[in-house]
């Protein structure tokens, strides 16, 4: 059957079987205008789903046709006749909340304040040590006056004189001789025979290098002057 010829067909199955309107709508319990509808194509007027498809297949076996036939040639011409579905509305993409940049930019900012603050506070902790170092050795070395050494001999002997681990003397000193040194921290002073050397550091006699006759060295630092003057130190 061509298309939109379904409502010719069922009038010209109709008509060929001499069944009146009235006759078809009696038997199917149709009513007329239900019957008119369907064979004029006016879909408007008649409901749809299974009410439609109620009213195809009463009338299929009432005239002696497929129903199965009938019903795919009513579904074909009904949906030719129907308006196409409506388009559905394109969703807008939703744009990104206003506060997620200002939130970003906020927290992009803090991060900065901390790392700002951070190397900050680690800066002010390395300069405060180091001043506190500094402080510390400058105290140290006004706390303790320079180290001045005499040296005496009564006998000629070879004497060697390291002051601050830098050598000052290393050579005969003979009888009689006097000698003056200056040093920051200590003297290192060694001499072939202990006996002829008389020293005093800053004023005070300090102890003999070593036996009589024999080589002998010692190490004098501010340790020496606290000792001596404590009462610590022997003759």
């Amino acid at each position: 059957m061509a298309r939109g010829k379904f409502g010719e067909r069922l009038k010209r199955e109709r008509e060929l079987r001499e069944v009146s309107l009235d006759e078809l709508s009696k038997a199917t319990r149709i009513s007329n205008r239900f019957l008119q509808a369907l064979e004029n194509e006016e879909w408007g007027k008649l409901p749809g789903g299974v009410f439609g498809h109620g009213f195809v297949r009463s009338i299929a076996r009432y005239l002696g046709l497929s129903e199965e036939s009938l019903l795919g040639e009513y579904d074909l011409a009904r949906a030719e006749k129907l308006p196409p579905p409506a388009a559905k509305p394109e969703q807008p993409i939703p744009s990104p909340a206003k506060w997620i940049p200002a939130a970003a930019l906020l927290g992009g900012l803090l991060v900065l304040v901390l790392i700002f603050y951070s190397v900050r506070h680690s800066w002010h902790h390395v300069t405060t040590y180091r001043a506190a170092k500094q402080s510390a050795a400058s105290l140290a070395s006004s706390a303790d006056p320079p180290l001045e050494l005499s040296l005496s001999t009564s006998a000629s002997t070879h004497v060697r004189i390291i002051a601050d681990d830098k050598i000052l003397l290393d050579a005969e000193v003979y009888a009689g001789e006097t000698l003056h040194f200056t040093a920051k921290h200590d003297f290192d002073v060694s001499a072939t025979n202990s006996s002829a050397v008389l020293l005093q550091l800053n004023g005070r006699p300090m102890a003999p290098l070593g036996l009589p006759g024999t080589f002998g060295r010692m190490v004098y630092s501010h340790k020496d002057l606290r000792q001596t003057s404590g009462g610590d130190s022997k003759p």
